[in-house]
């Protein structure tokens, strides 16, 4: 079985053993972390160890993978535009409209039903519903997606994520002008008090942080290109909201009917980049908008011109 190892220095000692490792970014997220503290798959000098234990100096930390579960979501032979494929990872474009990975009431259709279909090796890490997925996008946003196909991929992936070293820019048609060319957004994001079922701006919210610079004023438009720095639940349509710019299209944080018809909201991943987790190469892919965003861009080219 797959295991980490590390000897606790002098200066690292009286730390909980749980705020120790996360600091480690050895993992895909700190509730995985939590997960194999729970499962007795982390030991301190050959002894299991709750969250809550204080290192000392010289402890010996044995951390094990957890097994994979085997995998129960049903593989479907759904078509998909692959952009790069190797024994470790595959790269697609994920059309606007599919769902990355199942939940409840919706277990089928989905890119996983799709990438067992394909692939049949994924990682285990994310479980037996999210196997080999490292990050997502909403079902209504389009874009260049990695999946890993062993947990060593996942882990290195992961840890770009976590690090932000990951290459992550997108694409949007949002409301009104902007002021500046180009700004950054750093607003926590948390559940809305209100509507669970949202996101919002929140004080206690995590942090989050998202890059934007106006390509095009499009009349009562802007197309801007946007570069997340984090990547909460949301994050980029919580936040054009937050400051007055909406994305177009957008059912939950948007305006409402738009002169110009759209199949969700106007959000495209158009750039993804990241070292390959066995070479270190690093790979970037990127892709056109789909073609009903592409049309309202044109559509506000036409009818207000490049500003």
């Amino acid at each position: 079985m797959p295991r980490f190892t590390w000897t606790v220095k002098e200066e690292e000692s009286g730390q909980r053993i749980d705020r120790y490792l996360s600091g480690k970014s050895s993992f895909p997220s700190r509730a995985y972390l939590q997960k194999l503290i729970k499962g007795e798959r982390v030991r301190v000098n050959g002894l299991l160890v709750k969250a809550s234990y204080k290192l000392e100096t010289a402890d010996e930390i044995e951390v094990d993978y957890e097994e994979p579960q085997p995998l129960k979501v049903q593989a479907q032979p759904i078509p998909l535009e692959i952009l790069y494929e190797d024994g470790d990872l595959i790269v697609i474009n994920k059309p606007r409209g599919m769902v990355v990975h199942p939940a409840v009431g919706n277990y089928h259709g989905t890119l996983v039903n799709a990438l067992l279909a394909h692939c049949q090796d994924l990682s285990g890490i994310g479980g037996v519903i999210r196997p080999g997925i490292v990050h997502r996008l909403d079902k209504d946003t389009s874009g260049v997606l990695v999946a890993a196909k062993n947990d060593l991929a996942h882990l290195s992936l992961a840890k770009q994520l976590k690090e932000h070293t990951m290459t992550r820019r997108y694409l949007a048609l949002v409301h009104g002008k902007f002021r500046e060319k180009a700004g950054k957004i750093d607003a926590p994001i948390g559940r809305h008090p209100v509507q669970r079922k949202k996101m919002a701006v929140v004080a206690r919210g995590k942090p989050a942080v998202t890059h934007y610079r106006v390509l095009e004023g499009l009349g009562p438009y802007t197309l801007v290109e946007l570069q997340l720095e984090t990547g909460r639940t949301h994050q980029i349509r919580v936040h054009m909201r937050h400051i007055g710019h909406p994305v177009a299209g957008d059912p939950v944080y948007g305006r409402g009917r738009e002169p110009f018809t759209l199949d969700g909201q106007a959000l495209h991943a158009a750039v993804l980049g990241f070292c390959h987790p066995r070479t270190g190469e690093y790979l970037e892919f990127s892709t056109a908008m789909p073609k009903t965003m592409a049309a309202a861009v044109q559509y506000c080219r036409e009818h207000w011109g490049m500003q």
